[in-house]
């Protein structure tokens, strides 16, 4: 949509410059980014300026206006069901003035030159992109009314736009933004310093059914309509696995078995035999770190899906493990207990203030707690799909995919093409959690495609493929002690954390965690206690470990919020209270005094830890579960908070334990502060979404390994919540909405605390600890 870089930056750049070689050329399109030239080599850079791609503020956004009137918007964040191709093209349809119903979407190619940072993780769309969505707009809406102005000899000042037109105030003139767009198109854009903002009660539909808001009408709020939702719920959305072309063909994959072993070894000769098969082709092991690269394995080529499974099934293929070394012996149940022994020696020291050893060694009462969670899957109900077509110099894909950089540059890698060559087009992703920011499965289709003499691929990974071959949540083991006085006061605590880190994929096998790991929970832990001591002993890597939703903000919830609960019941205090007492008093804290990396490394002086926000939560949400009230003997309550993605989260589960061992969820009350809330309705959902799976890491999910092979094949085996484990009602309380606040994250922050919320319920329930996840057939007799 621009001929170069340099006619991104807002700073008076002709709308010619913008508009060279566009089709279309009476149409209005604006673009707005802050280029990293206008900053200095020697600042620090924080948040989306510290993302890959070098970005000093804001990366591009895309507003256009056909003279019909038709406003499209391109959106470059994935869309994997948070919502984001309605938010954050709403936030610039209301800043613009767009009427809802004129406004249409664009996803965006890969193309991270152009849109900046694509990798939707790390809940920062909202974070990164609302002011940028604003200013472009913004400035686009001050083109329309200088056109007018324009137009009727008037100033500029006195030309207002309201919905979808522009009016006069002296004389009730009126000119639509599709008559404007054209004349428009060839003014400077505002500069930076110019562009005006509507304040927050001018607009209709950011912040719509979130209560009151400081200066506005309530009643004047419009719900546009969800962008996809209709399709998505006829079915007739596109996602990965719906791309069709007539000349396409098929392939799955046989992969290794174990991480790291060859094929020795192939026999095609049954599967050549199977109708429709085409061509079996052995792709190379890649070796470790893994990266984002293929496994490596056998492929078979067909008409159909269908054809190249049987023809998988058919295929005889000898592994070489030994290749696979150490992984080819790795077994989940005796590696929990190496890192359970690991455990209890120290380990690196990550934070330490006080005297740890004088704290337990003169402490009135000790206790001690080890917490383990496993291996999970990100299992998305959409499995791993990607088509990909090379031919004449050229390769373009379709994929359901969070990081489409990697995914462009990983194609052109495989390929021996320049980045340029290489079209990536973002579909639907039905659930990503974390897997589809790995583009391995894109890569492996451009493999394939050097085979198809020019027709599509498309490489289809069924569940089995799913469960066996993801980029595994860590196993985690978690060793805490704490020290109480006599009145029941925390005077130590000292927590060793261990599990390997997703900087394995990278380099070689780092055995500790990273700082951004460390950073999700561990050495920001929030507590007011005189001796902390915080230790991270060696955890080696024998699997591919990557992100999974809210990453180690679980285990480390998990650990934190399950001790807490257990410090409370030895000094004989309410679990709230004694959360309270904890805390300590309202203050913030400069997240830079626990460590050089915290939640994405956005910038201290903006997003300090508020110990006030984080009590806040907690006794909001007690209040709306009405905690301490009496409950039926087999049911209890329980409560955890945590704090990630720079929002805070307390949660109150009412669980009923029966007889037989079985859990019921039968209320979940969340209170969330992310800020200013942007879109109410999406932030209910993501928590709703949060609070289910949530249960389901706590109650089922859990993936183990014996000889490097993952033991789970499908949902019947690797269990995810189903409706009966759902809560029968979850009511979220959304807290603090207050525009002067930075916004925090949504997607992932309502994860970490529910399930160590779900086992202090269970306690509260039948007086039976649970240290380890799943809770599976831990209550049974």
């Amino acid at each position: 949509m621009t001929e170069s870089n340099d006619s991104l930056m807002i700073a008076n750049v002709s709308r010619r410059r913008f508009l060279g070689g566009m089709a279309g050329a009476s149409a209005l399109v604006l673009a707005a980014r802050w280029d990293m030239a206008l900053a200095s080599d020697d600042e620090k850079k924080y948040g989306a300026a510290g993302m890959p791609g070098g970005w000093v503020d804001d990366p591009n956004v895309f507003i256009q206006i056909d003279p019909d009137g038709a406003v499209t918007i391109v959106n470059h964040r994935s869309e994997m069901g948070q919502g984001i191709r309605t938010s954050l093209v709403m936030v610039a349809a209301d800043e613009l003035g767009a009427d809802w119903d004129r406004v249409a979407v664009q996803q965006a190619r890969a193309d991270q030159d152009l849109y900046g940072n694509q990798n939707t993780d790390g809940s920062r769309s909202m974070r990164h992109w609302y002011d940028p969505m604003r200013r472009a707009a913004a400035s686009a809406r001050m083109m329309l009314e200088q056109a007018a102005a324009n137009e009727w000899g008037v100033p500029a000042s006195e030309c207002e736009a309201g919905v979808h037109e522009v009016s006069h105030k002296g004389s009730n003139r009126t000119l639509g933004f599709g008559e404007l767009a054209e004349a428009a198109r060839e003014l400077d854009v505002p500069e930076r310093s110019a562009i005006q903002l509507k304040p927050i009660d001018a607009h209709r539909y950011i912040g719509q059914e979130a209560g009151p808001v400081r200066g506005r009408d309530t009643n004047s709020i419009e719900r546009p309509m969800a962008i996809d939702g209709e399709e998505i719920v006829e079915g007739s959305a596109t996602f990965g696995a719906d791309i069709q072309f007539d000349d396409m063909v098929h392939a799955v994959i046989a992969r290794p078995p174990v991480l790291g072993a060859r094929v020795a070894s192939v026999d095609d000769s049954e599967a050549l035999k199977v109708s429709g098969v085409e061509k079996v082709v052995t792709l190379d092991t890649n070796s470790e770190p893994a990266g984002f690269k293929p496994m490596g394995g056998v492929a078979v080529i067909a008409s159909n899906t269908w054809s190249a499974m049987q023809g998988r099934d058919a295929l005889k293929i000898d592994w070489d493990t030994d290749a696979a070394g150490d992984n080819a012996r790795y077994n989940t149940d005796e590696y929990r207990k190496s890192l359970e022994e690991a455990a209890q020696s120290p380990g690196k020291v990550i934070r330490s203030s006080g005297d740890i050893g004088n704290a337990l060694g003169d402490a009135e009462q000790t206790l001690e707690a080890v917490y383990y969670m496993p291996h999970m899957a990100q299992a998305p109900m959409e499995p791993p799909v990607a088509v990909v077509r090379a031919k004449d110099g050229k390769a373009e894909a379709w994929a359901p995919v969070q990081h489409p950089r990697a995914a462009r540059e990983g194609l052109a890698g495989v390929l021996g093409l320049d980045k340029e060559n290489v079209t990536v087009n973002v579909t639907l992703l039905g659930g990503g959690f974390g897997r589809k920011s790995k583009p391995d499965y894109i890569l492996e289709a451009g493999l394939l495609a050097k085979e198809a003499d020019g027709r599509p691929v498309k490489v289809q990974w069924s569940r089995e493929d799913d469960v066996h071959h993801a980029y595994f949540h860590a196993l985690s083991v978690d060793r805490l002690e704490g020290a109480l006085d006599a009145d029941g006061k925390a005077t130590g605590w000292r927590h060793r954390t261990l599990s390997p880190s997703i900087t394995s994929l990278f380099q070689e096998d780092p055995e500790h965690k990273g700082g951004f790991e460390l950073g999700m929970g561990f050495n920001t832990m929030p507590f007011d206690i005189p001796a902390i001591q915080l230790e991270n002993p060696e955890a080696a890597s024998h699997a591919r470990i990557g992100w999974f939703r809210s990453v180690y903000n679980l285990p480390h919830a998990f650990a934190i919020q399950s001790f807490a609960a257990e410090m409370a019941e030895a000094a004989g205090k309410d679990h709230r209270d004694y959360l309270l007492e904890l805390l300590g008093p309202a203050r913030q804290i400069n997240p830079r005094d626990f460590g050089d990396k915290w939640n994405y490394d956005e910038d201290p002086s903006v997003y300090t830890i508020d110990i006030g926000r984080m009590r806040n939560v907690i006794e909001k949400v007690t209040a709306e579960a009405d905690w301490g009230r009496d409950m039926p003997e087999g049911r209890g309550l329980g409560l955890a908070f945590h704090h990630s993605f720079q929002s805070y989260t307390a949660i109150v589960i009412d669980a009923e334990v029966g007889d037989d061992g079985s859990v019921t969820i039968h209320n979940a009350d969340i209170a969330f502060d992310c800020g200013f809330q942007v879109n109410p309705e999406r932030i209910r959902s993501q928590l709703e979404g949060a609070c289910v799976m949530g249960i389901g890491i706590a109650l089922h999910s859990e993936i183990t390994f014996r000889e490097g092979r993952v033991q789970e094949n499908n949902f019947h085996q690797f269990n995810v919540p189903r409706m009966e484990h759902a809560p029968k009602q979850v009511r979220t309380h959304l807290v603090n909405n207050d525009p002067e606040l930075p916004m925090g994250g949504v997607g992932e922050p309502g994860l970490p605390p529910v399930a160590p919320a779900v086992c202090n319920a269970i306690y509260a329930a039948t007086g039976k600890r649970i240290r380890q996840l799943p809770v599976a057939d831990q209550l049974a007799g």
